[in-house]
């Protein structure tokens, strides 16, 4: 069909106020595509433009070339040239005449081509014409102009390609309309032009047929185009509108200016002026962009790709190993293996090592043997610790015997090397590939699993504490080489089982969430319980005791025939804490205390009973005399584990214990004589003794004290030892409601107390104000609510144990109060009257 043409002349420089117009129309286009059209034909010249340029001058002011899309559908594929303005005035200007070709809606161009061929198409003019005129998109057959040197300017902008290229390829995707443009800045139009010649070869067709585009425009901003072009001195006010911005003239971007591996690998094959391979790398399964066919046809071909480039190569091959014939397969694989590459990359080796599992079985071993080869070294001397390595049939002929031979030496030395290696997953690489080239380590595996097992705890603490879950990041490689391995995981399991007991807790946590093949004939007691308590805390919660007891079953040994299963049970489930009194005599009797001694966890006990003294102080208004049992419990395990450890407890533990079993004896029999000072010196040698424990102490001593049964001497070095602690426990334990109640209804009990209170007036100097509060502020209170006949009974008994005199001093003290109450009671009468 006939496509419309259509011709419009600008207005000249200086005409303020004069537009351009349309010198001529073709059929079917409206005067509203008319008015839509006009805007994309109008240029702007370049500054600087003579009055009377010359012919030369007049050539090399751009050209533009534009392709448009409009409003209905249709397009517009136009070439604007600058021509003399001979219509009059001052002297002759410049104007652009616009010669342009409607595309209505869904019709292709002639010859199915693409809008940017028909750039240098003889049948543009820059006059319009009198009669009809050829159309200038039906181009003859064959090659067009816009491909001719394509590779020379490709190279010539090497280092702007990747990036103008990966900026093309976004613009050219489905958007919305107003999308910001790509702005390529050359001195000339043809280059912008050459550009996208460029870019309708390297993108799929449908992009490229979305890239609207003018190669020349002043007002980029404004713009509809997906790619516009600019002379160098409009950069920087495109610059400054925030456009993406490509100045091809200048100094050439550090890095190439992009990290896109589709866009690098394109630039690297129009380097190389490949431009067919575009074609055959779309042939290739994959995202029209996916950077991996185009990577493969590259390396098929010879060229030397990025560690990038071949990454994604290799993972597009590992993923499709039946997408290349055996040719293909082979050329690839010797591009991936060459000996001159030395940037290769973690991520590239661990595509390499999917590759290699990928082709293992579909190709001949004798493709697979370099990539296996790579492998193998990169796992010894790269220290990727990650790679998927070969089986050990991956070599054949001389090919496994060379790498062993290469290799062999450094694998040994830094297994044997007590200094390393350091990570977890470097050790089972070197251990899985010195199995898989058949080097003998045998004389180095004690050592390494030495050092191994304690690296795998930290390792998962480590991981832990960063907040990782589920399997470490080295577990999958360990799981395989113990199940590769049955001499490693032995010797692995052993070394495990021999440092649990040292750090239960770590050993537990870490098989929870690395489950260990507990399999064969190995005892290993102590993993068995590590790996037993999760199960058994969840099943019997709270109840220590009873963990306690399935976890040790779970060992599979008796404490008595090994000592330090109990150590691993006691770490295991009572970790970072001491047991209770009760959970501490459990352990206590479950073994003897030879038992313990080997375990060490005599000090577990010890930790238990101080703790309960220091947690559970005696409440105020704890009965005078002895108290109940349950609260003597923490007191005859210290006596128990001084028995039972006299050359093991020492320092201030013994101190305390030796405290805890004075307030035994104080409470249930007859202490050795001086209390008082044998609890301050015990105080002193416990120090920093908990404060509760102190007060358990004091409490006890003066409970004794305040009995009726106590000995005289006892309580005169009491009182005579003016201490001012023990004497402030006494006034608290005095003023108590138990011993108020047994001052006002047991008169001897009371007559004792007025003996006490009164007998040592000069004793120091904190004894007398106390003894004078207690007499005045307990028992005279006690004593008011007696009966008469108490009364008398106290003076009574007062007179008896002491003197007349006493008794003399007793009836006194009494009546003061007597009269003291009389003259109370006459007073308030006299105020009522």
């Amino acid at each position: 069909m006939s496509l419309a043409q259509v011709h419009y002349t600008s207005a000249a420089p200086g005409d303020e106020g004069t537009a351009g117009r349309f010198t001529a129309v073709g059929p079917g286009v409206s005067a509203a595509l008319l008015a839509e059209i006009e805007p994309l034909l109008r240029h702007e010249l370049p500054d600087g433009v003579a009055d009377r340029p010359s012919d030369g001058e007049l050539r090399s002011l751009p050209q533009p070339f534009t392709y448009a899309a409009l409003s209905d559908g249709s397009r517009l594929v136009s070439r604007s040239a600058p021509v003399r303005d001979t219509a009059g005035g001052a002297g002759p200007g410049v104007r652009f005449h616009a010669h342009a070709v409607h595309l209505p809606p869904g019709v292709p161009l002639p010859g199915d081509r693409l809008p940017v061929e028909a750039w240098r198409s003889p049948h543009w003019v820059a006059v319009t014409p009198d009669g009809a005129i050829p159309d200038p998109l039906a181009l003859p057959p064959g090659p067009t102009a816009v491909s001719e040197g394509l590779d020379d300017f490709a190279v010539s902008r090497g280092p702007w390609l990747a990036a103008v290229l990966a900026d093309l390829r976004r613009a050219s995707g489905p958007r919305e309309p107003g999308g910001r443009p790509v702005v390529l800045v050359e001195r000339q139009c043809a280059d912008v032009a050459r550009w996208l010649g460029l870019a309708s070869v390297t993108l799929p067709r449908e992009c490229a047929e979305r890239l609207t585009f003018t190669t020349y425009t002043r007002r980029p901003g404004s713009s509809a185009m997906r790619v516009v072009g600019m002379l160098p001195e409009d950069a920087e006010a495109a610059r400054a509108a925030g456009l993406r911005v490509h100045v091809c003239t200048g100094q050439a971007p550090p890095g190439g200016g992009t990290d896109d591996v589709w866009a690098t690998t394109a630039a690297r094959v129009w380097r190389s002026r490949s431009p067919e391979l575009f074609r055959e790398a779309r042939e290739l399964p994959g995202e029209p962009f996916a950077a991996g066919p185009l990577a493969v046809t590259a390396l098929c071909a010879g060229i030397a790709l990025g560690p990038d480039g071949r990454a994604a190569a290799t993972r597009w091959a590992a993923d499709r190993p039946y997408a290349l014939d055996a040719k293909r397969t082979g050329q690839l694989v010797e591009a991936l293996t060459s000996p001159g590459i030395d940037d290769r990359t973690g991520p590239e080796f661990d595509a390499a090592g999917r590759l290699f599992g990928a082709l293992e079985g579909r190709c001949p071993a004798s493709v697979t043997a370099p990539l296996a080869a790579m492998l193998v070294t990169e796992a010894v001397r790269g220290g990727n610790g990650s790679l998927e390595l070969p089986h050990r049939d991956a070599f054949v002929g001389p090919e496994g015997a060379e790498v062993a031979e290469r290799l062999a030496p450094e694998i040994l030395t830094e297994l044997g090397d007590r200094a390393g290696p350091r990570s977890v997953a470097r050790t089972v690489q070197l251990l899985r590939v010195a199995r898989l080239l058949g080097v003998d380590g045998t004389d180095a595996l004690p050592g390494v699993v030495d050092r191994l097992a304690p690296a795998l705890l930290a390792e998962a603490e480590e991981e832990s504490g960063a907040g990782a879950e589920g399997l470490p990041g080295f577990a999958p490689a360990l799981l395989e080489l113990l199940d590769e391995q049955f001499e490693v995981r032995t010797a692995l399991l052993g070394a495990l089982d021999r440092l649990a007991p040292e750090d239960p807790g770590a050993v537990a946590r870490f098989l929870e969430r690395v489950a260990l093949p507990f399999t064969g004939t190995q005892a290993l007691p102590h993993l068995r319980m590590c790996a037993e308590v999760p199960g058994a805390m969840a099943t019997l919660g709270g109840d220590r005791a009873a963990v306690w007891h399935r976890v040790l079953r779970a060992a599979g040994l008796s404490p008595f025939a090994e000592p330090l299963v109990l150590r691993t049970a006691v770490g295991l489930v009572w970790e970072d804490r001491a047991p209770t009194v009760e959970e501490a005599r459990l352990l206590l009797d479950a073994a003897t205390s030879d038992a313990h001694r080997a375990a060490g966890t005599w000090a577990r006990l010890v930790d238990a009973a101080l703790g309960a003294s220091a947690a559970e102080p005696p409440a105020t208004g704890t009965p005078v005399g002895p108290s109940p049992a349950s609260t003597d419990e923490a007191a005859a395990l210290a006596h128990d584990l001084l028995r039972g450890f006299p050359g093991e407890i020492g320092g201030r533990e013994r101190a305390g214990l030796l405290l805890l079993d004075l307030v035994r004896e104080l409470r249930t029999g007859a202490p050795e004589p001086g209390w008082a000072e044998t609890v301050r010196t015990l105080c002193a040698q416990a120090d920093p003794v908990e404060p509760a424990l102190r007060e358990r102490a004091h409490t006890a001593l003066v409970e004794r004290l305040l009995a009726p049964d106590r000995p005289g001497a006892e309580l005169y070095d009491f009182v005579h030892g003016d201490d001012a602690e023990l004497i402030a426990a006494y006034d608290r334990t005095a003023r108590t409601e138990t011993v108020r109640t047994r001052l006002r209804t047991q008169p001897a009990y009371a007559a004792d107390c007025f003996t006490v209170w009164t007998a040592h007036p000069h004793a120091g100097r904190t004894w007398p104000p106390v003894a004078a509060a207690l007499l005045d502020e307990v028992l005279r209170p006690a004593v008011r609510a007696m009966s008469a006949e108490d009364v008398a009974e106290v003076e009574a008994t007062v007179g008896r144990t002491g003197s007349s005199g006493r008794a003399e001093a007793f009836r006194t003290w009494n009546r003061v109060s007597t009269l003291g109450r009389l003259g109370r009671r006459i007073a308030g009468r006299v105020r009522r009257g």
